[in-house]
């Protein structure tokens, strides 16, 4: 390590200071062009976002396993019972086919019990699981 002079020394900071006055942060503004339809499409988003609440029914899970027979699963469920809405819900490493909207345990309970007649792994699912 070299030892600087004291003239060296007010020198390169001199020198150091003169070159860091002028650096500045970045003081660039940003100017965002965006479609209006965009916005209009995310108010619509939002609205049907809040207008889906499926954290207040009981639900019925009927099967959990492979992709392939989840969907075939479903499908056997729809075809059966038109009037229960069904879906799948991929939870890693399983697809979960999930039935029923039910307001009130006891409806739900009463269709698990006819469900339990042709599934095997049927379980019922509270408001907010």
């Amino acid at each position: 390590m070299r030892i600087l002079s004291p003239s060296k020394k007010l020198l390169l900071t001199i020198t150091t200071i003169a070159f860091t006055h002028n650096i500045n942060a970045q003081e660039q503004n940003l100017t965002l062009n965006q479609d209006p339809k965009f916005e209009q499409l995310l108010n619509e988003k939002r609205k049907i976002n809040t207008s889906i609440n499926t954290n207040d029914t009981y639900r019925i899970q009927i099967f959990s396993g492979k992709s392939d027979e989840a969907k075939k699963t479903l499908s056997d469920f729809k075809r059966e019972n038109s009037n229960i809405d069904g879906t799948i819900i991929f939870n890693t490493p399983n697809y979960k086919v999930i039935v029923g909207n039910f307001k009130t345990r006891i409806e739900a309970e009463k269709n698990l019990a006819e469900i339990k007649r042709r599934y095997k792994t049927v379980f019922l699912l509270k408001p907010g699981k």
